[in-house]
C-alpha cells in the first residue's frame, strides 16, 4: 500500500496562514487520508493539520530597515524551516506569500532537496515595484500560483510556469455578515454615520498607522460628534490594537476578526491600511480611503523601486484611482479627515465609488472558481509532472 502524499506548506504571515489553511482543506477534500502535512504556519493552518515549529508572528516584518534589524532571526527561522523539510522529505513544498522569507527558503531548498518540486503561492507584486524579482523567482521555484491574470505575464516571460488561481479575497462569503445586527449589538442606530477603521495586521502597521487614524477620526468627530467609530483588531495584533484604542479620547468599538465582515457591510465609510482588506471592503460595498506609512528611512530606500501607479489592487486593475490613496507624507490626519469627510457628507459620492469598486473587482476575476480548489489541482499536477 502506498504511503500518503506528504506536502509541506510554509507561511510566515496571517494572510499566508489563511491561504495555507484553504489549500490544506482543499487537498484533504480531494485526497482524504491520502495526504499529510508538515510545515510552518499560524493557528488556521494548525487547525487544518499543519503544525508549526515556531510562532510566525515574529516574522511579520515590512520595510528594509525593519528587515535589517530582524535579519538574524529570519536567518535562523529559514534554517529551521529547511531543516524540517530535510527531515520530513515532503513530496512538494508550497511557499506562501512573504517574499523575503520564502525566497530564502526556496533558494536553500533548491540545494538541500534538489528533486522536490517547489511551488510559490502568490508572487511578488512586480507590477508595483522591483520587476527583477520575476527573474529571481523563476530561477528559484518550479511553479507559481498567481492571484491575478495581470501578474502571470511578468513571470511567464521569465520562463516560470504559472497557474492563475484567483484571490481568496474575491470569494469571501459575506452572506452571514449582518450589518443591522452589528449595529444593534454595538448600539449604533441605523441612521448614525459609522466609520470603520482597519489599521492593519502587522505590528509595524499598528505602530505607524493607529496614531494617524486616531488624530484623523478626532477631527471627524469634532465636525460631527454623532459619528460612530469601530476599529477592527486583526487576530495577530488584537491585543496591541485594543490597548491603543482604549487610550483614544473618544469612544471607539473594538471589533474582533469574527465581526469584521459585518462591520464592513455596516460601514458608511471605511479608513483602511493598504492591503488585502481593500478587496474585502469593496466586496462588502464599503466606500473607502486607503492609507499607508513606512518608517521614513525604509521609505527613502524603497521609493526608487516603486514603479506601479497605484497601491490598491482594484485601482491597479481599473487603471484609475477609484479609492483615494494617501501614502507616506500624504497620509496625514488632516488629509485623511478631508477625504473621509467628503464621502461622509455626500451619499451620491459613496454610492458611485462603491459601484466603481465592484466593477473593478469583476476585472480582477470575481466570478471565477474557488482559488483553493484551483491551487490544490495545480499542486497535484506539478507533483505528478515531476514524478512522471
Amino acid at each position: 500500500m502506498s504511503r500518503p502524499l506528504k506536502i509541506m506548506l510554509v507561511a510566515a504571515e496571517a494572510s499566508g496562514d489563511d491561504l495555507g489553511a484553504g489549500l490544506a482543506r482543499a487537498l484533504k477534500d480531494r485526497l482524504g487520508t491520502d495526504v499529510v502535512f508538515v510545515g510552518v504556519g499560524g493557528s488556521k493552518m494548525a487547525a487544518e493539520g499543519v503544525p508549526s515549529p515556531f510562532d510566525i508572528a515574529e516574522l511579520s516584518i515590512l520595510g528594509w530597515l525593519e528587515g535589517l534589524k530582524a535579519y538574524g532571526l529570519v536567518r535562523r527561522r529559514v534554517a529551521d524551516t529547511v531543516a524540517l523539510a530535510v527531515a520530513e522529505k515532503p513530496d512538494a513544498v508550497v511557499l506562501i506569500d512573504s517574499w523575503g522569507f520564502t525566497i530564502r527558503v526556496a533558494k536553500a531548498l533548491k540545494t538541500a532537496l534538489p528533486g522536490v518540486p517547489l511551488i510559490k503561492y502568490v508572487g511578488p507584486q512586480v507590477w508595483a515595484s522591483r520587476p527583477g524579482r520575476a527573474k529571481t523567482l523563476a530561477a528559484s521555484v518550479d511553479h507559481l500560483l498567481a492571484l491575478y491574470a495581470f501578474d502571470a505575464r511578468w513571470f511567464e516571460r521569465e520562463g516560470l510556469q504559472t497557474t492563475v488561481v484567483g484571490s481568496q479575497a474575491l470569494h469571501v462569503d459575506m452572506s452571514g455578515a449582518d450589518p443591522e445586527a452589528f449595529r444593534a449589538s454595538h448600539h449604533i442606530a441605523a441612521g448614525t454615520p459609522l466609520i470603520v477603521v482597519l489599521p492593519g495586521s502587522r505590528p509595524s502597521e499598528i505602530l505607524l498607522m493607529t496614531p494617524v487614524y486616531e488624530a484623523a477620526v478626532a477631527r471627524l468627530k469634532q465636525a460631527n460628534p454623532a459619528l460612530a467609530v469601530a476599529v477592527v483588531a486583526a487576530g495577530t495584533v488584537a491585543a496591541d490594537v485594543t490597548a491603543r484604542v482604549a487610550t483614544w479620547p473618544f469612544r471607539a468599538h473594538v471589533v474582533a476578526e469574527a465581526e469584521k465582515y459585518a462591520a464592513m457591510r455596516a460601514a458608511t465609510v471605511a479608513l483602511a491600511t493598504s492591503g488585502t482588506v481593500s478587496t474585502e471592503l469593496a466586496l462588502a460595498g464599503a466606500p473607502m480611503v486607503i492609507a499607508y506609512r513606512f518608517q521614513p528611512l525604509s521609505y527613502a530606500i524603497m521609493k526608487p523601486f516603486f514603479t506601479g501607479k497605484y497601491a490598491t489592487l482594484f485601482n491597479h486593475a481599473a487603471g484609475e484611482e477609484i479609492a483615494r490613496e494617501l501614502i507616506q507624507t500624504d497620509a496625514t490626519p488632516e488629509k485623511l479627515a478631508v477625504e473621509v469627510g467628503r464621502l461622509l457628507a455626500d451619499p451620491e459620492a459613496r454610492r458611485a465609488q462603491a459601484e466603481r469598486q465592484t466593477a473593478a473587482l469583476d476585472l480582477m476575476g470575481r466570478e471565477g472558481r474557488d482559488p483553493s480548489e484551483i491551487a490544490a489541482e495545480a499542486v497535484l499536477r506539478v507533483i505528478a509532472t515531476k514524478r512522471g
